[in-house]
């Protein structure tokens, strides 16, 4: 009955909203406010967020603070970590409430929290006393959800807009932490907070000169006021060098040291799923992110067509669901530019049809099948393809999933990982050329020496 009803009631209508309002206020009433007792840093934005909020928990964690913490990808009270398999950025109020209870019990002194568009929407959040807000960027995505962009827009917005009204704790002021390069920036500079601290790659109160980038990293200097520093990051792409400026920032602004901050950084190995390189052996590179949407999907291709000196293999699909159709031949048209090979597959397609999903995307590329464009549904069968084309100097991009462990197909959720995938098919089989035009198999080939 509940099920029907939530079908005929759309997502964003009044009488839904208020229902999930009454159900984060009786979570946040239940488990007694357990915000208020920890120094709150809520990270929004279209790309970054996952990767922002690990690198401030490990900065914070150098500085000898214990931490709490809730991404995408995974969850941590102090020295116990682990994975987030929800496939939610923000969890339900009552898994969330319970989460910073247990914080809280176990003496953590910060949280940092990703924060989603849906969660501001949904009041999940609610009760929440932020005490620093951040943003990383803000390009099209959930358009669907939201009706707009500048609703979208106004909902990342929600989290800076109660921060001011939220109630101050001793000792911990609102900041705000704005990405200066960003087009949207005055849109969220306008919101009143204690202090606000600005980022960039060319102005504001940190940010990066003399950037190097390179396959497995990056170097820049780190700018501070009166001060810089030499980073030498473990972390490749422009992007990971603005998501670090964001650490980097909103460490500063909550009162941590330039020395734990560049240690910190420096120590940083990468996000499990984002850029995420594998290396079992073969002769070609192996690159698995969560890129999902037409921005980070350019970003990272635009990244290792560069680093790339053979020929850039893309697999990759649109998450169905009915999550922005619009930008399902966008995602095409960025993979017929900078790809040489496009393997278009699965993502999630929850209940909708897999291959409408993947004609949607291929109206943005031009070429035909067959024509270093390949349909591949089956996932596993997309990516045992590309590993069996690769040779030596390519690069085969996995994009859509990251570090995810389960698929949704038809509803049903599916055990999945694609680095287990690439794992498994590496091996069990390795292709090599014997002549030109001549393929031969190598079965059972061990790669753990």
């Amino acid at each position: 009955m509940l099920s029907k009803l939530k079908n005929l009631i759309s997502d964003t209508n009044p009488l839904r909203l208020f229902y999930h309002q009454i159900k984060a206020a009786i979570a946040v009433f239940v488990y007694g406010f357990p915000a208020k007792n920890m120094n709150v840093i809520g990270v929004t934005g279209t790309n970054g967020k996952t990767t922002t909020v690990n690198l401030i928990t490990m900065i914070l964690e150098e500085a000898g603070y214990k931490v709490g913490m809730a991404s995408t990808i995974n969850f941590q009270v102090g020295d116990d970590k682990w994975t987030n398999i929800s496939k939610q950025t923000t969890m339900s109020p009552f898994t969330l409430q319970k989460l910073l209870r247990r914080m809280v019990k176990e003496k953590c002194t910060h949280c940092v929290l990703e924060v989603s568009s849906h969660a501001i929407t949904q009041s999940r959040v609610l009760g929440i006393n932020f005490d620093t807000a951040v943003i990383t960027n803000v390009t099209e995505d959930h358009i669907e959800y939201h009706g707009s962009f500048q609703l979208y827009l106004e909902a990342k917005g929600g989290l800076f807009k109660r921060l001011n009204k939220s109630r101050r704790k001793p000792n911990i002021p609102k900041i705000s932490v704005l990405n200066i390069d960003d087009p949207h920036y005055s849109f969220f500079d306008q919101f009143i907070v204690d202090r606000k601290y600005t980022y960039g790659l060319k102005k504001g109160t940190c940010y990066a000169t003399d950037i190097k980038l390179h396959s497995s990293g990056s170097t820049f200097n780190l700018h501070i006021p009166n001060h810089q520093i030499e980073i030498n990051l473990n972390l490749s792409g422009e992007f990971n060098v603005y998501n670090s400026i964001a650490a980097a920032t909103t460490a500063l602004a909550n009162n941590i040291n330039l020395t734990f901050i560049k240690r910190a950084l420096e120590k940083a190995e990468g996000i499990p799923g984002r850029l995420e390189s594998l290396d079992f052996g073969q002769p070609y590179g192996i690159v698995v992110d969560y890129a999902h949407a037409s921005d980070s999907l350019e970003k990272l291709l635009k990244l290792y067509k560069k680093l790339t000196p053979g020929k850039l293999f893309v697999v990759f699909g649109a998450t169905g669901g009915g999550r922005d159709k619009a930008k399902r031949p966008k995602m095409g048209a960025i993979a017929d530019k900078f790809a040489d090979m496009i393997i278009l597959t699965n993502d999630d397609p929850y209940d909708e049809d897999e291959w409408q999903i993947i004609e949607d995307v291929s109206e943005g590329i031009k070429r035909k099948e067959g024509d270093w464009l390949w349909k591949i549904p089956h996932r596993y069968e997309a990516i045992r393809l590309a590993l069996t084309m690769a040779k030596k100097g390519d690069t085969v991009v996995i994009a859509g999933k990251g570090c995810e462990e389960i698929q949704i197909i038809g509803g049903q959720k599916i055990p999945w990982d694609d680095r287990k995938v690439v794992r498994e098919l590496l091996s069990r089989e390795v292709i090599v050329e014997i002549e030109p035009g001549k393929k031969e198999s190598k079965e059972n080939i061990c790669l753990e020496g």
